[in-house]
C-alpha cells in the first residue's frame, strides 16, 4: 500500500510540475513535441494536435520536450516557435513554471486540508475511538462529550488529555453526554511505552474551516514551510546542520508512516514534499531547471548565449552525477530499512 501511495504522490507532484512547463510553453508559442509522465519505455501514448502525450514505465520523473531545447532537434520547426529563440524573460518563465506550480500545489493542498478536514477542536468531544483500545472496549463512541473524569470537570480537550496523561494504568470514571443522556463509563488507562503517559485510544474532533479562512490559512502555511525549508537549506550549505537525504526507498517509508496516521498527514507530507521539490529544482545544479535559469542570467550579463554543445555536455554530466547520487542515497535508505 505504501508503494502505491508513494507512486500516487510522485505522480501528482510530477504531473503538476511538468504541467507548469507545458502551459507556459504553449502560452509562449513554443512547439511541444512530447508531454511525458515517467521515464523509460512508453506504456501508452497518444497524439493530440502537434504534441505526443505518453505514460512511461518508471514513475521517477517526467519531461516536456520542446523545440529548441537541444543542440539538434528531432524535427525542424519555425524559428519563432523554438524555445531558444524566445526572449530571456520568456525562457526563464518556461523553465521556472514547474517549480512555481509545485508551490501552488502545496498551497492548494493546505487549503483543501483546512477546508475538508479542518483544524483540531479543543472541545471535550470525542472525534474518533481507536479500535481495540480501552475506550473502545469500554463502549466510548465518537461524538460523546466527556464532561468530567473522576468528578473533575473537563471543559476542554486539553483538560481531559492532561487528566488522562497524568494517570497511567489507573481506572477512571468518565461522565459523558450522549444524545442528551448522561452516562458513566469505567476505563482503565494504558501506559504509553515511549512517553509514560496514560492513554485510552481517542482522538479529538476536527472542524472544517470556511473557504476564505482556508485560503488564508493554506497560503500562509505554504509560505511558512517555504521559508522554513529555505532556512534549513541555507544552514546545510553553511555547514551548521548535517545534510539529510532520502531516496525513493526512504520517501516510500515516510509516506507509509504518514499514511498510517490518516489522510491529513498524507496531504501535509505531500504539500511539504512539493515545496521541497520546488526549492531543490531551482538550485543552480546542472541538469536541473535552476542551472538553466542561471545560464540564462549569465547570457543576459554577457550579451550572448553559451555554445549549445557545451551546455548540453554540462547538463549530461550533471544528470549523470545526479543518477550516481540517487543510487548512493537509495543504497543508504536500504541499509537503514534493513537496520544496517
Amino acid at each position: 500500500m505504501s508503494i502505491l501511495i508513494t507512486i500516487l504522490v510522485f505522480g501528482v507532484l510530477i504531473f503538476v510540475h511538468e504541467l507548469g512547463h507545458f502551459v507556459v510553453a504553449k502560452w509562449a508559442g513554443v512547439k511541444v513535441f512530447e508531454f511525458s509522465l515517467g521515464m523509460g519505455p512508453k506504456i501508452i501514448s497518444f497524439t493530440k494536435g502537434e504534441t505526443d502525450y505518453s505514460l512511461r514505465i518508471f514513475p521517477i520523473g517526467g519531461f516536456v520536450r520542446m523545440a529548441g531545447e537541444q543542440a539538434v532537434d528531432e524535427e525542424p520547426v519555425e524559428e519563432e516557435r523554438s524555445l531558444n529563440k524566445k526572449s530571456i524573460p520568456i525562457r526563464m518563465a518556461v523553465l521556472s513554471a514547474g517549480s512555481f506550480m509545485n508551490l501552488v500545489l502545496a498551497a492548494v493542498l493546505f487549503v483543501a486540508l483546512f477546508m475538508f478536514i479542518g483544524l483540531p477542536s479543543n472541545e471535550n468531544v470525542v472525534g474518533k475511538v481507536i479500535a481495540g483500545k480501552p475506550a473502545a472496549q469500554a463502549g466510548l463512541m465518537s461524538g460523546d462529550k466527556i464532561v468530567s473524569i473522576n468528578g473533575s470537570e473537563t471543559k476542554t480537550w486539553e483538560d481531559l488529555v492532561k487528566y488522562i496523561h497524568n494517570r497511567p494504568g489507573q481506572e477512571l470514571n468518565f461522565n459523558i453526554v450522549r444524545d442528551s443522556k448522561n452516562l458513566n463509563l469505567s476505563i482503565t488507562t494504558l501506559k504509553d511505552e515511549q512517553s509514560g503517559f496514560g492513554m485510552i485510544g481517542i482522538e479529538q474532533k476536527w472542524v472544517g474551516q470556511g473557504l476564505f479562512t482556508s485560503l488564508k490559512l493554506g497560503f500562509t502555511k505554504a509560505y511558512e514551510f517555504t521559508k522554513l525549508l529555505l532556512g534549513a537549506l541555507l544552514m546545510m550549505i553553511m555547514g551548521q546542520v548535517k545534510p539529510e537525504f532520502a531516496g525513493p526507498v526512504g520517501v516510500t517509508k515516510m509516506v507509509g508512516e504518514a499514511a498510517s496516521y490518516g489522510l491529513a498527514n498524507v496531504l501535509t507530507f505531500t504539500a511539504i514534499f512539493s515545496i521541497n521539490l520546488a526549492i531543490l529544482n531551482m538550485l543552480p545544479i546542472p541538469a536541473l531547471d535552476g542551472s538553466r535559469v542561471a545560464l540564462l542570467a549569465l547570457e543576459a550579463l554577457r550579451g550572448k548565449p553559451m555554445d549549445p554543445k557545451k551546455e548540453t555536455i554540462i547538463h549530461l554530466v550533471g544528470f549523470a552525477l545526479l543518477i550516481v547520487l540517487m543510487i548512493i542515497v537509495t543504497y543508504q535508505d536500504i541499509l537503514k530499512v534493513l537496520g544496517g
